[in-house]
C-alpha cells in the first residue's frame, strides 16, 4: 500500500485532500512517528523546510503551480480554494501516479475502497458497466492490491479475438492439435498461472466455449487442445462486460451457471455522466499524463471546466482523455481555455444546477465521515464558513452545497422512518 505522510500544516490546511486520498487507499502515517520507508511521499507546506526530501510534494496557497518531480527535486502544487477540486486531483496524480485509479465522487470512492477490500480475497469477480467506465483501470486496481501483484496481469478482449481460435488462446494448444499448429501454445490461462486473468466483453464469448470455461473455473484446470490430460492451473479470474448479462442469461445468450460462477461478487461502473464530481480530478490526472516534458503544466479554468461538466460525455472516460489531449495541443501558455476544449459532437448541455439524486448505496459510506469532518471542522471554527471552507480546501459554494446536501440526506432518512413507523 502506498503511504503519505503529512505535516500537522498540511492536515490543518488540506483536510479534505488528505481524507480524498485516504478514501483512495493510500496509508496516511503520522509524520511524528513516522520511519522513512521506502515509498512514502511526505506533504509538506511551502517553506516549512528549508531542505525537504526528494519524494515531497510542496503545497503553496496562492497562484496556480505544477511542477512534478524531476532530477531529484521534490515537486510543488499552488493552488487557492476555488481551484481545490483540479488541485487535489494534481496531487493525487504526483502521489499515485497518473495511472492509478482516480475518483473524487463518494459513489466512486466508495466502489474503489470495496475493490482495495475484494483484492484482498482471491474470489471471482464480475464488472459490469457501460464501455469507456474503466472496468479493466478496476481490475487492475484489484490486482495490484492482491497477493498476486508481483504475477502476471493478462488481460483478453473476448470480442477482439477471432472465435475460431478462442479456445486455443485461452486453453492452449499441442503441436499438431490443429492446422496451422505447427507448435505447442500454452494459452492465456496458464500465460496467467499465479496472477489474474481479466476476461473483456465476456458476453461475447460463444455458447460452446462458455461451458469450457466453467470447467476450467470450477476445477482449475484447462485441457489443451490436442492433449488428453488436464493441467493444473492458479488463476484469478476477473470478467468484465458492458451488457446487462442477466439480461443476456434470460434471452438464452449467456449460460446461468456461467453467469453465477463469475459474480460471486458483482461491482459496477458507472457513466461519467452520473459521477461528475469525478471530472475535475480525472482531468487534471490525464493533463499530467499527457503533458510530457512542458516546463509549465497547464491548469484549466473555470471556464474550461464547466465546458467539461456541462458535456454529456457519450463516449465516458475514454472520451474525456481524447479531449484532454487535443486541449493541450491548443493551449497556448500556462492555461487551458474554454476555446481549447473541443468535443466530437455537440454535447446535450446539463444544467449547471443539476445535481445527481442520493442513492441509498455505499456511496453514503464516504459522504457520512465527509459531513462529519464538515461539522467537526464548522465547530472548530465556531461556526464561521470562510475559515471552513479555507481549512477543509474548498470553496464556500462548494461547502454550502455540501452543508445543504447534508440537511437533504437527514430529510431523506427521517421521511424513510416516518414511512416505516407507518407502515408497522
Amino acid at each position: 500500500m502506498r503511504s503519505i505522510v503529512p505535516s500537522a500544516e498540511v492536515l490543518s490546511r488540506h483536510y479534505a485532500l488528505v481524507s480524498s486520498l485516504r478514501a483512495q487507499g493510500f496509508q496516511v502515517r503520522d509524520r511524528a512517528e513516522a520511519r522513512a520507508a521506502a515509498g512514502d511521499i511526505h506533504l509538506l507546506a511551502e517553506g516549512e523546510l528549508a531542505t525537504a526530501p526528494a519524494r515531497t510534494v510542496l503545497l503553496g496557497s496562492e497562484g496556480r503551480t505544477l511542477a512534478p518531480f524531476r532530477d531529484g527535486a521534490p515537486a510543488r502544487v499552488a493552488f487557492g480554494a476555488a481551484d481545490a477540486a483540479v488541485g487535489n486531483g494534481f496531487v493525487r496524480a504526483l502521489v499515485g501516479g497518473p495511472d492509478l485509479p482516480t475518483a473524487a465522487d463518494p459513489e466512486s470512492l466508495a466502489l474503489f475502497a470495496l475493490a482495495e477490500r475484494v483484492a484482498r480475497s482471491d474470489i471471482t469477480v464480475l464488472i459490469n458497466g457501460p464501455t469507456g467506465t474503466g472496468k479493466e483501470v478496476l481490475a487492475r486496481a484489484i490486482h495490484m492490491n492482491s497477493a498476486r501483484a508481483d504475477k502476471p496481469f493478462v488481460a483478453i478482449n473476448c470480442a477482439a479475438l477471432p472465435e475460431t481460435m478462442l479456445e486455443a488462446l485461452l486453453f492452449g494448444h499441442q503441436k499438431g492439435a490443429f492446422t496451422g499448429a505447427s507448435s505447442g501454445g500454452e494459452g492465456f490461462f496458464r500465460a496467467a498461472h499465479g496472477g489474474t486473468l481479466l476476461l473483456d466483453e465476456i458476453a461475447e464469448m460463444p455458447l460452446n466455449l462458455q461451458a469450457k470455461l466453467l470447467r476450467a473455473l470450477q476445477e482449475r484446470e484447462v485441457i489443451p487442445i490436442g492433449a488428453s490430460t488436464p493441467v493444473s492451473v492458479d488463476v484469478r479470474v476477473i470478467a468484465c462486460a458492458n451488457r446487462d448479462l442477466q439480461a443476456e442469461v434470460a434471452a438464452g445468450r449467456f449460460r446461468a451457471d456461467l453467469y453465477y460462477r463469475l459474480s460471486v461478487f458483482p461491482l459496477a461502473t458507472r457513466p461519467l455522466a452520473e459521477r461528475r464530481e469525478d471530472i475535475p480530478a480525472l482531468a487534471a490526472t490525464m493533463i499530467l499524463r499527457h503533458a510530457g516534458n512542458r516546463t509549465s503544466v497547464p491548469w484549466p479554468t473555470a471556464g474550461a471546466l464547466d465546458k467539461l461538466l456541462r458535456h454529456d460525455w457519450p463516449g465516458n472516460v475514454r472520451e474525456l482523455e481524447n479531449v484532454i489531449q487535443r486541449a493541450l495541443l491548443f493551449a497556448a501558455g500556462d492555461t487551458i481555455e474554454a476555446e481549447d476544449i473541443v468535443f466530437d459532437r455537440p454535447a446535450q448541455p446539463v444544467p449547471a444546477n443539476d445535481q445527481p439524486v442520493a442513492k441509498a448505496t455505499l456511496g453514503n459510506i464516504v459522504q457520512i465521515h465527509e459531513f462529519q469532518a464538515i461539522r467537526e471542522t464548522l465547530a472548530e471554527c465556531g461556526g464561521s464558513r470562510i475559515e471552513t471552507a479555507r481549512r477543509l480546501g474548498i470553496s464556500e459554494r462548494t461547502l454550502r452545497y455540501r452543508l445543504a446536501k447534508a440537511r437533504e440526506q437527514g430529510e431523506d432518512i427521517t421521511r424513510a422512518a416516518q414511512n416505516r413507523m407507518a407502515q408497522a
